[in-house]
C-alpha cells in the first residue's frame, strides 16, 4: 500500500467516527498522533497526514486539531504519551507502528483507533481478525514480510523454469 493510500485511510478512518466535544480544550476536534520517532525525521508522513486530512475536507486549525506525540526511539516514552492524548479527550488516534498501536490500545478501548503497521495485527494482539478487528481498533497491516515466503512456495507451482544464458 503507498503512504498516500494510508493517509487516506487514516484521515478518513479518523473523520467517520463522531467527534466527542466534551472532554476537548478547544472548540475543534482534535486528532491525537502518536509516533516512536522524531518530527524531524518524519516531516514526510506529516505531510502524507496533513494531504489525507484535506481530501477528506479537515484541515489542521480550521476545523480540526492535530496533537502529536514523538517518543524520538525512546520506546518505554510510548504508554506515557498515549495516556496523555486520551487524558485530552481527543477524538481518535492515529497511531504509526507497531509499538505506538500497542501503547494506543492499551490507553483506551473507547477512543478510535487507527493504526499502520508493518506487521499482522492479529499476531500483535490488536484486532480479533482481519475480517472482524473488534473493538476500536482498525488499520493497515503491511505483512508483505510474511507473504514474501509464501508466494515463493507458490510460484514454485506455476513459475516457468528460470532460462539459463550461456555466453561464449
Amino acid at each position: 500500500m503507498r503512504r498516500r493510500d494510508f493517509i487516506r485511510a487514516v484521515a478518513g478512518s479518523a473523520v467517520a467516527w463522531p467527534f466527542t466535544s466534551g472532554a476537548q480544550h478547544s472548540a475543534l476536534p482534535a486528532i491525537g498522533l502518536i509516533h516512536s520517532g522524531s518530527a524531524s525525521q518524519n516531516t514526510h508522513t506529516i505531510a502524507g497526514f496533513h494531504d489525507g486530512l484535506g481530501e477528506t475536507g479537515y484541515i489542521a486549525g480550521q476545523n480540526v486539531t492535530i496533537e502529536y506525540r514523538w517518543a524520538d526511539g525512546q520506546f518505554d516514552r510510548l504508554p506515557t504519551l498515549a495516556a496523555d492524548l486520551v487524558r485530552r479527550g481527543v477524538a481518535a488516534l492515529a497511531a504509526f507502528a507497531p509499538p505506538t498501536a500497542v501503547a494506543a490500545k492499551s490507553a483506551t478501548t473507547i477512543i478510535p483507533i487507527v493504526f499502520f503497521i508493518g506487521g499482522d495485527p492479529v499476531k500483535l494482539g490488536l484486532v480479533a481478525s482481519f475480517s472482524r478487528p473488534g473493538g476500536n481498533i482498525t488499520g493497515v497491516g503491511g505483512l508483505t514480510i510474511d507473504l514474501v515466503a509464501k508466494r515463493l512456495r507458490s510460484c514454485a507451482n506455476w513459475c516457468p523454469k528460470p532460462i539459463q544464458l550461456h555466453f561464449s
